[in-house]
């Protein structure tokens, strides 16, 4: 995991684009100046550029082809190297996201574009640039004092308590594609590939919380998603893996993936889908995966929550299951009514 401290962190430059949706002929607007603001409000705005973007998975520019062809990336070494062409290279950042807008759902928003200075890295300190695109105008009240009442308007703004979308790549590693923070809180495949793969181009870097964050995102998909499309199994024994892979990883120091395979999927059918699921995921989100790795405690927190172990009855009923399958019984009586039988010791 790498360690960054904000305490002394400075914004040394800051400027707002506009940026709208290319495909509905949105237009792009380029600020001619950088953004002034005051003190308290440079304060208010370090809170919502950097707390949103957690240090766990870390990311770096990629290309297939060469690291050289990611016009982002080349962008951002230009800017490092002559802080003087901010102005320029903020145009440049804006022009690449605009001709990125090319779906349908990618929302027009303001474009933040930010140089800071004094951020602790691991051991060093370096400069970074932050990238942030706010989509979502809120209103707020705005209340002024006059001379015998109280005057209430409204106006519309960006809510300090999220970014919409947003990156910050720090002045290391220049050879390996930088070190990168991100967030992306549409939570939508077609906005986060848009934003993360198709603008940014980045992926992620191979270190212990990445892996396990990967593999049990990998794990949960197969599960939920490919399991019943190639073997006969209930409901109930789906769940029953489900807190078999959790535990795995909560119990374990380390991750081998034959192991793995051996006491949680155990069946030789589920292994063997397992593994054809396994090398296509990997190919499709282009992540790289060893068989063998650290665990990280923080991703298998991370993840546990995603890991839904509910089994749904109708309208009815919801039984939450945390383990032991031998103590749920499925069925169908006399008159062709499908049931559970649960065993339990008490009542709690």
């Amino acid at each position: 995991m790498t360690n960054v401290d904000y305490t002394e962190v400075e914004i040394r430059n800051l400027i707002t684009h506009q940026i709208g949706n290319k495909l509905r002929d949105e237009k792009i607007s380029l600020s001619k100046e950088e953004t002034s603001t005051d003190f308290e409000t440079k304060k208010l705005l370090l809170k919502y550029f950097l707390i949103p973007l957690k240090s766990d998975d870390v990311y770096c520019f990629t290309h297939p082809v060469n690291l050289e062809m990611n016009d982002l990336f080349l962008v951002i070494s230009n800017l490092f190297e002559n802080q003087n062409t901010f102005l320029t290279s903020s145009h440049d950042i804006g022009r690449l996201l605009y001709e990125e807008s090319m779906h349908p759902k990618i929302k027009e928003g303001k474009l933040n574009i930010v140089y800071f200075s004094n951020v602790f890295l691991d051991d060093e300190v370096v400069d970074a640039i932050g990238i942030y695109k706010s989509e979502k105008d809120i209103p707020f009240i705005r209340m002024k004092a006059g001379h015998s009442k109280f005057d209430i308007s409204h106006e519309y703004g960006f809510d300090l308590k999220g970014i919409d979308k947003g990156c910050i790549v720090f002045n290391s590693s220049k050879e390996k594609g930088y070190k990168i923070l991100l967030t992306d809180n549409s939570n939508k495949t077609v906005e986060a590939q848009y934003w993360k793969d198709d603008f940014l181009k980045v992926t992620s870097i191979s270190n212990e919380y990445n892996q396990t964050n990967n593999f049990l995102g990998l794990t949960k998909q197969f599960l939920t998603k490919q399991l019943t499309d190639d073997v006969d199994i209930s409901k109930s024994e789906q769940i029953d893996l489900l807190n078999r892979s959790v535990e795995y990883f909560k119990t374990n120091e380390s991750f081998i993936k034959e192991d793995f395979e051996e006491t949680v999927l155990g069946n030789n059918d589920i292994i063997e889908s397992f593994r054809n699921f396994d090398e296509g995921y990997r190919e499709k989100h282009d992540i790289q995966l060893s068989d063998n790795f650290n665990i990280s405690p923080k991703a298998v927190k991370k993840q546990a929550r995603a890991f839904k172990r509910v089994l749904k009855l109708d309208e009815n009923f919801d039984i939450y299951i945390k383990g032991n399958k031998e103590l749920i019984e499925k069925g169908i009586d006399e008159n062709g009514r499908k049931y559970y039988k649960i065993y339990y010791n008490e009542e709690k």
